[in-house]
């Protein structure tokens, strides 16, 4: 899946990879579900008996939005498929600013949206995928259950 830019919007892993990422996520129920791909900022498609996940870091939620690989590749390959899972317009304005991450590296949010972070490509840095996926799961585990509302500060 690309942008006309040439840029990648997913990238695959090596399973090492994806299990150092995804170690912190554990709170989530990754139980019996096996890594795909990444979206570009990191999300990650996973493959269960019960169909396709869908582990969105930027909420701190997974969902089971498809059956099918089909279903995957006809929701990606749509203008707001593209723009809802893989924030395709904000991976273009990055591109189009000259922040490209390299192989094993992934967009990161400098300031975390969950902690008041802006979805903005100055908001944006590239990050190692399994380092930037852990930390989003780290940070994301402690601000779960706290009320709705509550204020966090970002230092």
């Amino acid at each position: 899946m690309r942008l006309d830019t040439g840029m990648e919007l997913i990238k695959y892993f090596a399973p090492e990879q994806f299990a150092a990422g995804l170690e912190s996520w554990g709170w989530i129920g990754l139980d019996g579900k096996a890594p795909v791909f990444a979206s570009v900022f990191g999300d990650v498609l996973l493959r269960a008996a019960d169909g396709l996940w869908w582990l969105d870091t930027l909420q701190g939620e997974l969902t089971r939005p498809w059956q099918s690989t089909e279903e995957v590749e006809a929701a990606l390959n749509t203008a707001d498929g593209q723009e809802h899972y893989l924030l395709a317009g904000l991976a273009r304005a990055a591109w189009e600013r000259g922040l490209v991450p390299a192989d094993g590296e992934v967009y990161d949010f400098t300031h975390p949206p969950v902690l008041g972070g802006e979805l903005d490509p100055d908001n944006l840095g590239v990050i190692d995928f399994a380092t930037g996926l852990n930390i989003a799961g780290q940070i994301h585990d402690q601000v779960r259950d706290l009320p709705p509302g509550t204020p966090i500060t970002f230092a």
